[in-house]
Parts: structure tokens; sequence; C-alpha cells
């Protein structure tokens, strides 16, 4: 059965876009939720529309996104920790400090699912990759100190 997608489906498509799937996906699925119409000459040419301003949209994103990437780019994030065992940290830092962090120095809200890191548990230097949108990363650096 064709679809006309009014909005965004993951793994399938993007609004305006007509797909073929199964009838009972359309059906069950897809029309109920509204995420998508009978494709008939009235609605393709008022989703015709519907499509430019969201591959606009799109590309909004993707500049802002860009933006921020060069922003974020090699920024140093510290985090002063107290010590225990020379190195050994007692409280480790995880994505969800670093998003934190990115948040009140650049005013970016971050999901920490977005952020790609091991568990700091040491003293020292160590990257995060910060996932901003579809292949657009930037990377960060974690610096870990001793606590005065």
């Amino acid at each position: 059965m064709k679809v006309l997608l009014i909005r965004e489906v993951p793994g399938l498509g993007i609004p305006g876009d007509v797909v073929d799937v199964r009838d009972g996906y359309a059906r069950n699925y897809l029309l109920p939720r509204k995420l998508g119409v009978v494709p008939t000459v009235h609605e393709l040419s008022r989703f015709g529309e519907l499509r430019s301003r969201y591959e606009t949209e799109l590309a909004d994103r993707h500049a802002q996104a860009q933006a921020l990437a060069e922003k974020l780019q090699g920024a140093e994030l510290l985090f002063p920790r107290r010590v225990h065992d020379k190195d050994k940290l007692y409280a480790a830092v995880r994505p969800q400090d670093v998003a934190r962090e990115l948040e009140s120095r650049f005013g970016v809200k971050l999901d920490p699912d977005r952020i790609r890191m091991d568990t700091v548990e040491r003293l020292g230097e160590h990257q995060a990759e910060v996932l901003l949108y579809e292949n657009i990363k930037a990377t960060v650096k974690v610096t870990v100190t001793p606590a005065a």
C-alpha cells in the first residue's frame, strides 16, 4: 500500500515522501497515528509545500550543528575531583557531568546519551566525542585535576 508520510518516521522517510509499505503496517500503525495518509492528488499538492519547509528546516539544523561543532571542537573541560591512592578518583567523570559542563560553558543543552566516552576514574587528560547531528561530531578534551 502506498502512503504519503506527513511526519518523519525513522527508517522510513520524511514528510512528503510516498512510501510503499505492507497493508497491515499502514492500516494499523501509520494511518491511526496520523503519521501518513492515502496519497490523493489533493494530499500530494498539500504536502509538497510541507516537504519544502521540512527540507529548509533540516538545512538550518545542519548549519546550526556545524557551527556548534566548530565552537566545541578542541574545547577543554576541567573537572577538579577529590583523589585517593595517588590518582584514583572518589567520584568518576561521566557523560552527565560533561553534558552539564557544556551547558554551563556554552549554553548548549545536550542529552548525555549523545556523548561518547569511557567513564573517567583517573586523573589526566581524556577525550569525549559529542554527537551533535547525524554525522556531525566534535571532540572535547576532558581534563581531571586533583581538587584543592
